[in-house]
C-alpha cells in the first residue's frame, strides 16, 4: 500500500476503511492480494446491484469489445444504445404508464442531479430548491448546495445558496408531525408578506442513503408532491443509490401512487460497475433544453449501456425482486436481534438496504474495523458516522449473506466489550 500512501492525495477515503490491496472480485466477494476474502456489504457504495464481475454482463461486454463495438459516443447514435434504450423503456417506462424522456449526461450521480436542477430553474424561471435535512445529492456546487452534511458543505470554499432546508418526513417521525411541516411550508408559502419566494422544485430522496437510511413517509411524499403542484414548482427524485431493484421494486417509490417530473438514476444503472448516470424527464420539461444546452464529454459509454441492457433483464420476471424481499426480511429480523441486546441500537431500512443505528460513530468505526479484520466489508454514514449501512448485492447467495451476518454480530459484541 506504500504506493497509494506516498502518491495518492490524502483526500483517500474508503481506503483508509478498508486497508488492503484487493486484487480479484465475484457476486458478494473481494479477495485480496494475499488471498483473503471478503464478504461486500458496501458494493462500491451501491452500485453492484448485480455483483462483481457479474457473468452475464461480463460475456456481453467481451463480446462487444471483441467486435469493436463503439465505446464512447458523446450523444450519437449507437446500436448498443439504442438496445438499451429499447429494453429501459418496454421494461420500466412503459408498464408504469409514463411517458418519460431518457436524458444522459455525465457519468455520475452527482452530474444526474445538476441536470435535475438545471432545468426545474429553466422551466420555472425560479432559482430556490427544497431540499431537506440529512440528505446528500452529490459533491459538485449545485448538488452540493442541497447537501445537508455540514462536512461536505465546509470543503465547497463558496457560498452553497438558493436550497431552503426542510425537515424530512421519516418513518421514524409521527405521521401528523411529518403533515404539519408540510402544513407550515405551505403557510409560508401562501402568505405574501413571508418572504419566501416560490421554488424551482422539491428535491427529495425517498431513502435517505448516505444521511443516514432515513425512509420517507409515503403520506408525506404525497403532500410535498400536492405542495408543488400547487406551486407550479417540480418534483425531483433522487433515486440514485436507493433505486434499480435495491427495495425489491425497481424504484423505491413503486406502488405508492406518486408522479415525480424528474427522477435523477446513476449507480446500479450501468449494471457491471462502469459509469452511467440518467434521468428520467416528464416531456413537456424536457422540451425546454434547446439542443447542446446541457452536454458532458461521457454521455455515451458504450460498455454500460450493454452492462445496463443486460442488468435490466432481470426485471423480466420476478425471481430477482423475490430473491431481494426474501433477503431483506432475513437481514431485518437478524439486525433487530442485534439491536435488542444493546440498548440505544435501533434499526431502519427498506429492501435490501438496512441499517444499524448503534447511536456512537466511534462505536460504529470500531465495529466496522472489527468487521473487517473478520472478512466483511461494511460502510458507516449518518450524522457523526453513527450508522452502519448493509446493501449488499443484490445477487448475494443466501450463505454469503448469512456468514457476512454472522460477522456483524461478533462485530458488534466484540466492539462493545472493547468500549465497556
Amino acid at each position: 500500500m506504500q504506493v497509494f500512501e506516498q502518491w495518492e492525495s490524502d483526500i483517500r477515503g474508503y481506503c483508509r476503511l478498508y486497508p488492503t490491496v484487493f486484487k480479484s472480485a465475484s457476486n458478494a466477494r473481494q479477495t485480496d492480494e494475499n488471498g483473503k476474502s471478503y464478504i461486500d456489504f458496501f458494493a462500491g457504495a451501491g452500485v453492484l446491484n448485480f455483483g462483481h464481475n457479474n457473468a452475464r454482463m461480463k460475456r456481453a461486454m467481451i463480446d462487444f469489445l471483441e467486435r469493436d463495438g463503439v465505446a464512447h459516443s458523446l450523444d450519437m447514435y449507437t446500436d448498443v444504445k439504442r438496445d438499451f434504450i429499447e429494453k429501459f423503456v418496454d421494461t420500466i417506462v412503459k408498464p408504469r404508464g409514463w411517458n418519460h424522456k431518457l436524458q444522459f449526461m455525465g457519468p455520475t450521480g452527482t452530474n444526474a442531479v445538476e441536470t435535475a436542477l438545471k432545468l426545474a430553474r429553466k422551466v420555472t424561471g425560479r432559482r430556490s430548491v427544497v431540499a431537506y435535512e440529512h440528505g446528500f445529492h452529490g459533491m459538485t456546487l449545485g448538488s452540493l448546495a442541497c447537501t445537508a452534511n455540514a462536512y461536505f458543505r465546509n470543503a465547497a470554499g463558496v457560498p452553497l445558496e438558493h436550497v431552503y432546508r426542510q425537515p424530512f418526513g421519516s418513518d421514524e417521525v409521527p405521521l401528523e408531525d411529518c403533515l404539519a411541516w408540510v402544513d407550515q411550508l405551505r403557510a409560508l408559502y401562501e402568505d405574501s408578506s413571508s418572504g419566501l419566494e416560490p421554488p424551482a422544485a422539491f428535491l427529495i430522496e425517498p431513502i435517505q442513503a448516505e444521511g443516514g437510511v432515513h425512509v420517507a413517509r409515503p403520506e408525506w411524499l404525497k403532500a410535498v408532491q400536492d405542495l408543488a403542484r400547487d406551486l407550479g414548482a417540480l418534483v425531483i427524485y433522487d433515486d440514485i443509490q436507493a433505486g434499480c431493484g435495491r427495495t425489491g421494486h425497481y424504484f423505491s417509490f413503486d406502488g405508492m401512487g406518486l408522479d415525480p417530473d424528474i427522477i435523477t438514476l446513476a449507480k446500479g444503472i450501468g449494471g457491471f460497475g462502469t459509469p452511467m448516470a440518467m434521468n428520467l424527464v416528464k416531456p413537456e420539461y424536457d422540451r425546454h433544453w434547446s439542443p447542446g444546452e446541457h452536454t458532458g464529454t461521457f454521455r455515451g459509454q458504450g460498455l454500460s449501456f450493454v452492462a445496463g441492457t443486460v442488468a435490466l433483464e432481470y426485471f423480466d420476471d420476478d425471481e430477482l425482486m423475490n430473491a431481494v424481499r426474501a433477503h431483506a426480511e432475513t437481514m431485518r429480523r437478524r439486525l433487530e436481534s442485534i439491536a435488542e441486546g444493546h440498548d440505544g441500537f435501533s434499526v431502519r431500512g427498506r429492501g435490501m438496504m438496512q441499517a444499524l443505528d448503534v447511536g456512537d460513530g466511534e462505536l460504529a468505526k470500531q465495529i466496522a474495523s472489527t468487521a473487517f479484520e473478520n472478512g466483511l466489508l461494511i460502510g458507516a454514514c449518518g450524522t457523526g458516522g453513527r450508522v452502519l449501512k448493509l446493501i449488499p448485492p443484490l445477487t448475494i447467495p443466501e450463505s454469503d449473506l448469512a456468514e457476512g451476518l454472522d460477522i456483524l454480530d461478533q462485530a458488534v459484541a466484540t466492539a462493545r466489550r472493547a468500549a465497556a
